[in-house]
């Protein structure tokens, strides 16, 4: 792979992950085109720009010339092909089915230029699952992201044995340039690092729950309170997205048929319910006030 500059950023979903993401971009200087089927949720994106960075400003946490550089260099549409037409990087963050992932991939590898490299800011499902439906499978990786993108630091990056040392090193060099800590996984693994230990403590949190042994805002204080995190497993479920949590258990399930990774009963009864967390303001919460 020839080394390329990257200068031009597509972000393929527009939703909380996919705009923070695209801002993030472009305070770092690169110019950026976020992307979304869903009008409404571009133009909720594209309300949000336009109300952090005065924020920030006022808040003399940005100068306005910065705040203003920024918002010039990025910008919401419906259209694919305009968004990736020109893209040396693209960062999809789509939900987490492989179906969708796969096509998507599919289509940005018609209209991305050949050098570009597709990432993937998926949380469970390798690239490796998704490369090879493009002609350039050592340009497709894993650039994960947490939650608030434009808050939390750290970025896993896989290199998977598809991937070639020249798109990992030019994915790490984007992130430090974003002001992130990237870490790399010599290898793919189910859940990469940190939500392989999050896991562990969610799986065991939810089972406390629906055996009735003790309610959620208890199961919460007492990780606060005597593991030291900033908030419990359901908050964090809660800010993660209750149905993010029942798609990768389902898409697990789907993929190994072991029951254990089935989604919980109570995540699978707010799933139905459309109590998603913040983003729909209920969850384990109520966030609607």
């Amino acid at each position: 792979m020839e080394n390329v500059e990257i200068k031009n950023i597509c972000v393929l979903g527009a939703g909380n992950m996919g705009h923070q993401i695209a801002l993030s971009a472009a305070l770092a200087g690169f110019n950026v085109i976020c992307t979304d089927i869903n009008q409404e949720i571009l133009q909720k994106a594209e309300n949000f720009v336009d109300t952090y960075l005065p924020e920030r400003v006022a808040k003399g946490k940005l100068s306005k010339d910065d705040a203003e550089a920024a918002r010039a260099r990025v910008s919401f549409t419906g259209d694919l092909t305009r968004a990736a037409k020109d893209a040396d990087l693209v960062i999809e963050a789509v939900i987490e089915k492989l179906d969708l992932k796969r096509d998507i991939f599919a289509r940005l590898d018609k209209i991305c230029p050949p050098h570009a490299i597709l990432a993937t800011n998926s949380s469970y499902i390798v690239s490796s699952k998704i490369a090879d439906v493009t002609s350039r499978p050592d340009k497709v990786c894993n650039m994960h992201f947490f939650n608030p993108a434009l808050v939390m630091k750290l970025v896993e990056v896989v290199k998977g044995p598809h991937v070639s040392q020249e798109t990992v090193d030019a994915v790490m060099k984007v992130c430090e340039r974003m002001g992130k800590i990237p870490v790399l996984l010599q290898k793919e693994i189910y859940g990469f690092l940190v939500n392989r230990i999050v896991a562990a403590i969610k799986t065991e949190a939810l089972y406390i729950h629906d055996m009735g042994v003790a309610s959620y805002q208890d199961i919460d204080t007492a990780v606060v309170n005597a593991l030291g995190h900033p908030m419990g497993p359901f908050r964090l479920l809660d800010l993660t997205g209750i149905d993010l949590s029942y798609y990768i258990g389902t898409e697990r399930y789907q993929e190994t048929g072991d029951p254990r990774h089935k989604p919980s009963p109570i995540i699978v009864e707010k799933f139905v319910k459309k109590e998603w967390g913040r983003k729909t303001g209920k969850g384990f919460y109520d966030y609607s006030k």
